[in-house]
């Protein structure tokens, strides 16, 4: 196969199969590793395939309104760890692995330890959780 059969292939994927921009790049290197390490032949880096459109979704997002209504139909534990996710920002497993100790309620602070690409990171304790003095 040459430049341009690599190429019809490429391009029959994204037209005509419509497969996911994500898709037709993990076919191209699959190709490339293929001709590089396989076969020990040269591939020619001038490959113009028809590129995949990469489709945008706006996120869904929840308003303020409606994140209150939810929260008044919960209660206990879940209500705790549903304001903590919301007004803080984490994800399910760092609000999971919280302790007592990664609260300071003196600056209003959580810190959130191994989280996403094990990271350590601080993030704000909601306001509807925060202590006022007496």
């Amino acid at each position: 196969m040459g430049k341009n059969q690599i190429d019809a292939f490429l391009s029959h994927l994204a037209t005509n199969a419509r497969v996911a921009a994500a898709t037709q790049r993990q076919a191209l290197n699959a190709i490339v590793f293929l001709y590089r390490h396989v076969l020990d032949q040269p591939v020619e880096d001038l490959l113009e395939p028809v590129k995949a459109k990469r489709h945008s979704r706006p996120p869904v997002v929840m308003t303020q309104t409606e994140a209150l209504r939810v929260f008044e139909n919960m209660q206990g534990t879940h209500l705790l760890m549903a304001k903590i996710l919301y007004g803080g920002g984490l994800r399910l497993m760092e609000c999971i692995r919280l302790r007592v100790q990664d609260f300071d309620f003196e600056p209003n602070l959580v810190y959130v330890r191994d989280g996403k690409g094990r990271k350590d990171r601080v993030t704000l304790l909601p306001k509807s959780l925060c202590f006022k003095p007496p």
